[in-house]
């Protein structure tokens, strides 16, 4: 017993579902899978699904492609959108592109980007996407 009289106890934390938490862990996933599809052109994602075989669920990996969200445009200016759902995400009014001056740099907008959504400085682009677009809501029956 004098053992445990050394110790310090406390009651556990909330594991809390914080949706803001989760949007930016999602989001970040998605920035780090733009910086392996960078380096690597044939990046493809593996995901796990559940088919019914025999009227029973079974667990199966896929290959699902990666798509860039950057383009080239004739001036040779790499112009990268970001996209939170299927909404772009507008940093001022009209202008959800950002401008990097070669494919090279792009790998550092990534992480600007990346340390951005971890400080909360995207915080409210994501959640006027969210209210105004179909994230989360359930789709209606056919």
């Amino acid at each position: 017993m004098p053992v445990l009289k050394s110790l310090s106890f406390t009651a556990l934390p909330k594991t809390g579902n914080d949706p803001v938490q989760q949007r930016r862990a999602k989001f970040v996933a998605k920035l780090e899978e733009q910086k392996l599809l960078l380096k690597d052109p044939n990046h493809i994602r593996t995901v796990q699904r559940w088919v019914k075989v025999d009227s029973e669920r079974q667990g199966t990996t896929k290959q699902q492609a990666v798509r860039p969200w950057w383009k080239i445009d004739p001036s040779g200016q790499v112009v990268m959108s970001i996209k939170f759902g299927a909404k772009l995400i507008e940093f001022e009014k009209g202008k959800a592109g950002i401008v990097v001056q070669s494919k090279d740099k792009l790998a550092g907008v990534i992480v600007a980007l990346i340390s951005a959504v971890r400080a909360g400085e995207l915080g409210e682009p994501f959640s006027q996407a969210a209210k105004t677009g179909s994230i989360g809501k359930a789709r209606k029956a056919a």
